[in-house]
Order: structure tokens, then sequence, then C-alpha cells
């Protein structure tokens, strides 16, 4: 890897650039990052020194190169993180990021393997497997916010942060088995949001799936974000092959209107179906659309 010996050239002369943190006279982290294929941006050399492991400094060397891609045009960021890295692929999934594509071999005298890391700065994307297990933390502290604001899920506050991560786990499985489409939602760089298409089990019910979790954080809302997740679930679902969807709305939710407006047809009401926090009792509105 002869760019070791010249980093600073090899990223400027790729159009990207490195950055270094100095600390005590001593170079104590860097970051680079260099133009991946159209309107992608890959993130490189994510290293710090261990004395200043959980100081922040992490975050704002990412901070900084992600910044820089923006300000070149970039609209999505890769990285590779190797297989050995777990402490590595937290901070990446705190960010955002999700396992993305096959792990590659570096076929180095380490016997390197890596996983790729993706996420867009805005948009939507569907998610696999593997990409559903490195968003659970993501998704739980979501879960978990929305929750504790009054979102009609099937939980009711507060929501223990391990109980969240139980349920995303027991999602991926389902992502893996196919019973389920998993879609999320990010908003500046951030992960805000999330889906579900859960597919009818039933032998007598294969063109039938119900929409569950639709979830986006409370500071990202008024963005049209969860818009966006229900209009591509409805096209996932005809991809799919599910063409009646199914979903239940707390009664006088706001999401009523959201539904309405997509062409959703209330189908009937369930009296006192749903528990409040305060104890209290109410009405399930069930709406469908072919």
């Amino acid at each position: 890897m002869p760019e070791l010996y010249a980093l600073a050239s090899y990223y400027a002369g790729k159009g990207g650039a490195l950055w270094v943190e100095e600390g005590d006279g001593d170079i104590i982290g860097m970051v680079a990052t260099i133009p991946h294929g159209e309107s992608a941006w890959e993130i490189c050399r994510v290293y710090t020194h261990p004395s200043t492991h959980g100081s922040g400094l992490g975050h704002r060397l990412l901070d900084q190169a992600e910044a820089y891609a923006r300000s070149h045009g970039a609209a999505r960021f890769v990285l590779w993180s190797d297989t050995r890295f777990d402490r590595a692929h937290r901070f990446y999934e705190k960010r955002g990021y999700v396992r993305h594509g096959p792990i590659r071999a570096l076929h180095d005298l380490s016997n390197s393997l890596e996983f790729a890391y993706a996420k867009p700065i805005n948009g939507i994307e569907k998610l696999d497997a593997a990409a559903s297990a490195s968003a659970e933390r993501g998704l739980a502290e979501i879960l978990c916010t929305c929750v504790d604001v009054g979102a009609s899920v099937s939980f009711l506050p507060p929501l223990a942060p391990d109980v969240a991560r139980d349920f995303w786990k027991r999602v991926t499985t389902d992502v893996a088995a196919n019973r389920c489409i998993l879609l999320a939602a990010w908003s500046d760089a951030a992960l805000v949001g999330a889906a579900m298409l859960e597919f009818s089990p039933q032998q007598n019910q294969p063109h039938c799936a119900e929409v569950q979790m639709l979830l986006v954080h409370p500071a990202a809302r008024r963005r049209g974000i969860a818009r966006a997740l229900m209009l591509q679930l409805q096209q996932e679902a005809l991809c799919a092959g599910r063409t009646l969807l199914t979903l239940y709305s707390r009664a006088e939710d706001p999401a009523e209107t959201l539904y309405r407006s997509l062409g959703w047809q209330e189908a009937g009401r369930i009296p006192c179906y749903f528990v409040s926090a305060d104890g209290s009792f109410r009405d399930a509105v069930i709406f469908c659309r072919q």
C-alpha cells in the first residue's frame, strides 16, 4: 500500500482530501474522503488514537469528511470496515450507516475481510437482512422516541431500549425469511424513519399484506418522510405481488389524514381496540387500499 507514504498527495490526486487532528504536538486522528462513482463519496482512514476513544474525536473527523463531500455534490456515503472492528461498526451504525452489499477480501497478510457500509444523505432504501441487523440500534432509538411522544404503535411508554432492540431483531429474522419488507429513511445524513410491510402467511391470502411500524423521528417530521415511506411501501407491495394492503390506525390519529390523502379507504372500526398510556381505551380504524 504505497499510498501510506504520501497520504495527503494520494487522496488529493483522486479528487479528495485528508485531514488530521493534532494534540500535544502529535497526530491523534485522521480521516479522508474521495469520489466514488456518480454522486457517491467514500469515507476512508477513520482512525483515532486509543487514548481519545469516547472523546467525540471520531465524530468530529467524520463530520469534517462528510461536510466536505456534501459540498462537492455527494448524495451518498460509502465506506469499508474490517469485520473484526466491532467498536467501529457500532460507531458507523450510530451515524446512520448500514451494511450494504457483500463482504470483500483484501488478500493481505492478515487475511482481512471487510464489511461495506453506506447511507444516503436523503432518501429511502429497502433493507436486506444484513442491513436490517446493522440498523437495529438506530431503529430502536427511533421507536423508543416515537413511543414516548405517543406514536400509535404496539408499545406503551416508557419503552425500554432492550425491548425495542429485541423487536427489531425479530424483524431482521422476518426480513431474512422473506416474511416482510423493511424500509428505512434518512434525512440530512441521519437515520430518521422506518416502515414495514408484513406479508400475510395464509394460503388463501397470497395477495395481501399489512403496513406496520410507520415511524418518523419527531425531529424529522413535517418533511414529507412518512408520505415517501408509504408511497415506497406501496411500490414494493406491487413488486412483491401484494395487491391488497391493510393497516390499523388509532382513531383520531394525525396519520389518518395522510392515509386518506393517499387513497386509503376506511373499512371499519373496532371499539376499544387500543389501550393508551393513561389506561383509557381507543377505537381502531381499519384502512385498506387496492
